[in-house]
Order: C-alpha cells, then structure tokens, then sequence
C-alpha cells in the first residue's frame, strides 16, 4: 500500500479553497483570473492566492496553480511576469496543458514544479517519458482509463519518478479531454481556453430512441474503487468542481478524507457515500474506471439529480410524500451550508502585517528593525516575530546624499504587496546628516527580502529572450507544397495524379498482435504514416510496432508517445494539427527537446495569432486547409443515445467492426454528424467542412505546406467531391501567382466552392 495517498481538492473561489482545507484535503488547486480552464470559476486575485498558500500551509496543505490553457504568442509576455511573481512565493506546483509553457517553465522557472494537466490526453506508456523530458513531475491521467490501463502507466511512471493523479468524483466529460473543439467551432468559445459552453450538456431535438439529452453523461465516482486504485500506484486522487460551492466540495472531500483515512487504518471501506448524494449530481458511475462502457452512463438530466435520487430511496410515490422527501433534503442542503461556513469563517488569508523601523546614528550600522506576525496555537497568526539587521557599513556625516525617508521609502515600499501590510515604514530614529553608501540599503533590502522570503533566494523577473525568426527552407520557388490526407487504401491510386506528400491515416484500434500495417507501408513506401491522437493500451503497442518495424524516414503524429518513440528512433516526424500548436515555444520544445522536423499551425487561432510565430531555424511548419471540422471524440458510444443499438455495451469488436453514421440537431435546428469508422473512436463533426482558401494569399510566406483531407471521414451519407479533381483544383490554387493572375485564382475558387458547397472558414477569422 502506498505511504502517501494525496487527496486533491478543487478550489474555485476562496470560500471553496478555504472548505477544502479545513475538510482535510492535502491539497486544492485553483485558478486566477486568467490562464486557466475555468473561466466559468469565480477563480481568485494573485494577492488572494498567496493568502490561500498561507493558509494552506498552515494546514499542512498544498496549493496548485492551474494555468491549463493553450496560449497564445503575444501572451508570453504578460505571462512571464507572472510566472516571476509565483516564483518567489511558496506555491506548491503549476498545472499546464501547453507545451509551450512546459518549454518555458523547464528553462526559465526551474523552481516551479510542473504537472500535466488532464488536457493533455495522458493515456499511454509512451506520453509519460514525452512529459517527463519536457519537465512534468507529476501527470493527471485521462478520465477514460480503466484499472488495467491506470496500473500500467502507473508502473511506467514510478519507473520515471513520475507521479500519477486520477480522478475519483466529479463531472465527466463525453469527450477526451483536451481533444473537444464542440463550443469553439460553432461559438467560438474554446474548452482549450477555458471557455467550455458544455455542448454535451445541451437539450437536442429528441432522436430516434427517444432522448433529449443524448451526449450528458452522469458524474463521476470512484468512492468504492479506492483500494483498487491504491494498488494500482495512484499517487493523488484528485476531485473534479471548480465551478462549485464550498458546500459542496466541503461535502466531497469531507467523505473521501473519512474513507481513505478509514481503509488505511482498518483495510475495509467504512462510508457508504450517501452524503455525496446530497450536493450537486448528475447521478454517479464508475463505468470507465470498470471499463464497462454501456448505455447507464447516460443520463437525462443534465442538472442536479440529488432530490430525484432522495425520491427513489425513500420510496415516495404520492405528492405529499414526494414533497415531504424534497422539503427534507432541502433542510438538509442548508443545514450543511450552515454547518460549512460557520467551520470556515474564522480562516483568514489577510495580509501579514509589517513594520519596518529604521535606527541609525554616526559611527553605527543602520539597523532595521522587522516586526511581523508568526503562526501561533490553533494555527492563526498572533505571535509577534521581530527580526534586526544591519547594514555592512557605518553611517558617516556627510552634507549631501544623506539617507532620508524619501530615499529608503523609494527601496522599500514594495513590501507593501501580496504577502505583507506595510503598516509602519519608521524613520524617525537615523540622526540627520548621516550617509552610507546606496548599494548598503539595496542589500540590506535583498536580506529582508530573502528573510521574508522564508530564507529562500529572491529570483529577478525573468525577461524572455526576443526569438529568432527564420525563413522557411526554399523549395519549388518558395511556393507551398500539398498533402493530402488518405485513409483507404482504394484511394492509392490517387498517386498518379499528384506529387504531393501523402500521408496514410493509420487507425485508432486494432486486433492484438496486429502486423497488416508493416507490410502494407514496406509495400508502399511513398505513403507517410499519420499516427491519431488517441492510443490506448494494446493499441498503442501495435501502433509502436509498426513505427520500430517500418522505421519510416518521416512520421506525422497527433500522439506525444509515438513522438517519443521516433525521437529515440532517429525518425523524423512532424506534429499533427490535433496537439494543437499555437506559439513558438511549444515549436522549440519539440524541435529542441524531440529533434521535431516541423508542425501543423492549429487550426483553432486566427490570422492576426498565426502570423506573429516564429519559425525554428530548419523547421517546417504545415497547416489544413481542408478537413471535417472535429467537435468532439469519445470512447463511449453516440449510438446508444441517438438510434439505439442492440448492444448493452461496447467491446473491441464494436472498435473494431462498426462504422455506423448518423446525426443530432440542437433546438437552434443545427445539425451534427455522428461518425464511426472501422477501428475509430466514436466522433462528432460539423456539418460544414473547413476549407480555408484565404491563407494561402495572407500567410504564403510562413507555411512550406497545406493539406487537404481525403479521408470521407466525418462525411456521414453526403456526396464527397471527385478526390482527384480537388486534388487539381488545389494544386492549381497553390501556383497561382496572385499579383499576375488574380483572375485564375478568382476562377479556382469558384470550382472549389462548387465541389465543396458546405463549408467554412469562420474558425481562421474569429481565433482564440
């Protein structure tokens, strides 16, 4: 049994940290008001979280700092003095999704300590060595994992003095996390950017077995898995709500401190879970945990489901007795909010008070006088501490540049900030007419600062190196090369027709043990193999396998583990448009970190947020300009809650085997593919395909090439244009010379726009 099982609390307003705290957690993490997941959160000030850190500690707690977003090229900036601030406080560790950050925090933030987000799609052996180079002391592990899965990577990890955090209660996403674009194609509202409009969550024209709410899923709860999970090397067990109250998460960690604490001391589960029952649900599975997808985990209640399970058991059936149950829960609701904020208002996170008192007479070091508050019995600040310091000089009389209050108060009156209360910046006490050298009082302020500091070095702010800008490596006059995306191989004879680099989508599932795949590209060797995003288990060994087989002179992988693999390998590759690059720092950590040859711009960020990256020196950067707009994949099943499926529950051969398609339509009358393809996990498309002619024009001078995909996917039942007259119509496009022929290219579009009559680009304009 592991000796440190960490409880992990979410904390999304100061009300909500504070019952964490006090309900026992080991530790909460949080969000500001910017860079973070959450925006829907009340999320806390900066002065606010080093209060909640003091507190925290006093509690013997820990407190994370999710700043687990993309972000964006002109972001950097404001987000390193921001990284400078967190570095000369106690923080416990940062939460990051991009890998531009990790870049960023590894090499200019060494002190803070880095976990991968959920966002970050950790789902195989392979992602946890691509973590742990790029810094990442500790990786949150996709929801979707069953035990057998969760133990596996658990073991790669230790190996890789790597932490794992699973979560065990809260809401479920449908979707993988991190791979969710639902609200940011149709609103513009980006789950990437913490801006989740919860499209999973929305009431759909009822479908044809009958739902409303076909993608809500109930919440999850691992409250009788914990004794698995405990063998399985899970360090953290970390509980989903930020966007709820500090009842509820009080309620939550409260019963998950009781029943950890419980099996440690007796080996038996000794809560029955109930009172989880009497806070905000959606109902509760453990189905992903079990790995047993299956249509229960479906809900049709998207809101709180807690009176109507207070219903079930009692057995009410009547109005009276119905009304009797609700009245009852009700008391109950307010009594734990009572109870709760009577436990927590008398935490503080004020500011420690400071007095600063300055001595000096000839002869003698200026001496200063510190006078703050300690921690005391029952953990609240009441014991005075005071500190003297000198300075290493003696003050001499002097008729110019004496030490005068205007000359300490301009060194000094930047204690006044988010740890301290400058209350008293005394002077009185240095006889006038008396100097010391300046560098004397910007070292004696360096002392305080470190004492202040709990003896800890006080670190500069860190100003990021302007980045080199590099010319795209020539060829074919500068001009943009095509690639096209395949997936059949029916459509092999689309080499005829095109020089083009094409690439060959290998699929998400396979039979165990698989080998089809070496043959066909040793057969095939023109094709470039393209690696999803999405590998689990075996499937990620075959996957592997067939990379260390073939050894391929260039991959594009959507998966960081397959990246790994072939940085190891000597195999060049390229990072696919599902990680989602969208800043230059997370081009240099895969090129610097993983010998990257080149990365697809995501296609999520706009024109204005595209042209302001700088390309690495010999790095090549790719963009779609033809694809189904993704919205959402999932490894639960569409079909159970859209045309019914005679099947209780999915298996690998459903992986496998189905390739069913259909769709939903919201109350707005909006419509959206459901798509499943042999070996692919269950999708969501947009009924418009992406198709970006602009670009080409706007940003020739940035991309080496742009793809198109062939693959039918996402299509459903409608017509796909002729393959190889797009492939025409595109390669004519691309050797347009505008400035000569503005009329031909006029004319291409024009074809293009009859072959694909559904379609959009409003992604490329309204960005992140």
């Amino acid at each position: 049994m592991s000796p440190k099982i960490e409880l992990l609390a979410p904390g999304g307003d100061i009300d909500a940290i504070k019952a964490a705290i006090i309900a026992g957690a080991d530790a909460v993490y949080c969000g500001l008001d910017t860079f973070n997941a959450r925006n829907r959160a009340a999320n806390i000030s900066f002065d606010e979280l080093v209060g909640c850190i003091r507190l925290a500690h006093q509690y013997e707690c820990q407190i994370f700092l999710t700043l687990n977003i993309i972000i964006l090229e002109r972001e950097f900036k404001s987000l390193a003095k921001l990284l400078s601030k967190l570095a000369n406080t106690t923080l416990d560790g940062v939460i990051v999704q991009d890998l531009g950050l990790l870049y960023i925090l590894k090499k200019h933030f060494p002190t803070l300590d880095i976990h991968a987000s959920t966002q970050l799609t950790t789902h195989n052996i392979g992602q946890i060595p691509f973590l742990k180079k790029l810094g990442a002391s500790r990786v949150n592990l996709s929801r979707e994992l069953n035990l057998k899965e969760i133990t596996a990577i658990t073991q790669v990890s230790q190996d890789q003095d790597v932490l794992t955090e699973v979560f065990v209660h809260g809401s479920l996403c449908v979707a993988f996390s991190g791979l969710c674009y639902s609200t940011s194609a149709s609103v513009g509202n980006s789950g990437n950017r913490g801006r989740c409009s919860q499209a999973c969550r929305e009431e759909y024209k009822p479908t044809e077995s009958g739902n409303k709410f076909p993608l809500n899923i109930k919440d999850n709860s691992a409250f009788f898995d914990l004794p698995a999970l405990i063998d399985a090397g899970v360090h953290s067990f970390k509980v989903e709500g930020r966007i709820k109250g500090a009842s509820y998460v009080h309620t939550v960690i409260d019963s998950f401190r009781k029943q950890i604490d419980g099996f440690v001391e007796t080996g038996e589960l000794l809560e029955d879970g109930e009172r989880l029952y009497k806070v905000f649900n959606r109902d509760f599975s453990n189905a992903f945990l079990r790995g047993d997808l299956n249509q229960s985990m479906f809900i049709e209640n998207p809101r709180d489901n807690s009176k109507y399970h207070a219903v079930d058991k009692s057995n009410a059936i009547s109005v009276v007795q119905i009304h009797e149950v609700e009245e009852k829960l009700s008391a109950e609701k307010e009594e734990i909010n009572t109870s709760v904020f009577e436990k927590i208002k008398h935490l503080s996170i004020d500011k420690r008070p400071l007095s600063l008192i300055f001595t000096g007479n000839e002869g003698k070091p200026l001496t200063l006088t510190v006078k703050t508050e300690g921690y005391g019995e029952g953990k609240a600040l009441t014991e005075e501490q005071t500190f003297v310091l000198h300075s290493t000089n003696l003050l001499v009389a002097s008729d110019k540049n004496c030490i005068d209050k205007a000359a300490i108060e301009k060194r000094f009156k930047g204690f006044n900030n988010a740890e301290f209360n400058l209350i008293e910046l005394n002077c009185d006490a240095i006889e006038t007419g008396l100097n010391i050298p300046f560098k004397d009082l910007t070292a004696l302020k360096n002392e305080l600062s470190s004492l202040l500091n709990d003896n800890s070095p006080v670190h500069p702010e860190v100003i990021l190196p302007k980045l080199a800008r590099h010319a795209k490596t020539p060829n074919d006059k500068y001009k943009a090369k095509l690639s096209i995306l395949i997936c059949d191989d029916t459509d092999l004879d689309l080499a005829n027709v095109t020089d083009a680099d094409i690439y060959f989508k290998l699929p998400d599932a396979y039979k165990r043990g698989c080998t089809k795949y070496v043959s066909f590209f040793n057969e095939n060797p023109r094709l470039i193999p393209w690696f999803p995003s999405v590998l689990i288990g075996k499937d990620y060994d075959v996957a592997l396998n067939i990379l260390e087989q073939v050894k391929p002179k260039l991959i594009v992988t959507n998966n960081t583990g397959i990246a790994n693999r072939a940085s190891e390998l000597g195999i060049k590759w390229i990072a696919g448009p599902f990680l989602n690059t969208t800043n230059s720092y997370a081009l240099l950590a895969m090129k610097e970190t993983f010998n990257c040859d080149g990365a697809f711009i995501s296609n999520e960020i706009n024109y204005q947020q595209m042209k302001t990256i700088a390309r690495p020196e010999n790095f090549k950067l790719f963009y779609s300009i033809y694809h189904p707009i993704l919205l959402m994949t999932s490894r639960q099943c569409f079909f159970q809650q859209s045309v019914g499926c005679e099947k209780p529950r999915i298996d690998n051969g459903c992986m496998l085997s189905c390739d069913k398609s259909t769709s939903i339509t919201n109350l707005k009358g909006v419509s959206f593919a459901i798509d499943k393809q042999k070996a692919g996990y269950p999708s969501i498309y947009n009924n418009d395909q992406f198709l970006n002619m602009e670009i080409i024009n706007d940003l020739a001078d940035l991309f080496d090439g742009f793809m198109i995909d062939l693959t039918n996917i996402g299509s459903g039942d409608k017509e796909t244009p002729d393959k190889a007259v797009l492939i025409e119509q595109f390669e004519a496009l691309l050797k347009v010379d505008k400035s000569e022929s503005a009329d031909g290219q006029v004319r291409i579009q024009q074809a293009l726009n009859q072959l694909i009559p559904e379609s959009t680009n409003v992604q490329y304009h309204n960005g992140l």
